[in-house]
């Protein structure tokens, strides 16, 4: 793997996640997770984004609980690939979290209109940030005993 090129590798795992028929967090939870991160106080924020995340089906919820582990070790080598949790979410939030493709569900501001360009901006902007919010995390509770009891391993 040492003569992978680590950027072909990176491109493969991206287009993964983004050819899925649905993003990993899901068209319904889409807008909840746009929603839940706008939110002003902390504590509310935090109970809704871990409320929202453990509320995804099984397989999303432990495909993305080992891809976020996997980011936070790449983070780890910052000085090494120039990948900060910044920069990991800034590249695998718009590919992890999309809005359906009915049409995006961001509401515009009231009076204000909103340009499709602004719209896509604020679209990406929200991906980044749900992403790096779960990244930023020190620690994601354990999902239910009913997951639990799922082999899961992020051991190398």
């Amino acid at each position: 793997m040492s003569e992978m090129d680590v950027n072909a590798i990176a491109g493969t795992l991206k287009l993964y996640f983004r050819e899925l028929p649905e993003p990993l967090f899901t068209d319904e939870f889409y807008p909840n997770f746009a929603e839940g991160i706008a939110l002003s106080d902390p504590v509310a924020k935090e109970s809704c984004m871990l409320n929202l995340l453990l509320s995804l089906p099984e397989a999303n919820l432990l495909t993305f609980l080992f891809l976020l582990d996997h980011l936070k070790r790449v983070a780890e080598k910052e000085t090494v690939n120039k990948m900060s949790l910044h920069n990991l979410a800034t590249v695998f939030g718009p590919t992890l979290l999309r809005p359906s493709e009915k049409e995006s569900k961001l509401p515009a501001t009231p009076g204000q209109p909103i340009s499709m360009t602004d719209s896509w901006s604020l679209e990406v902007m929200s991906q980044v940030q749900v992403l790096l919010y779960f990244l930023q995390l020190e620690a994601i509770p354990a999902p239910d005993s009913k997951r639990q009891s799922i082999p899961f391993s992020t051991e190398v």
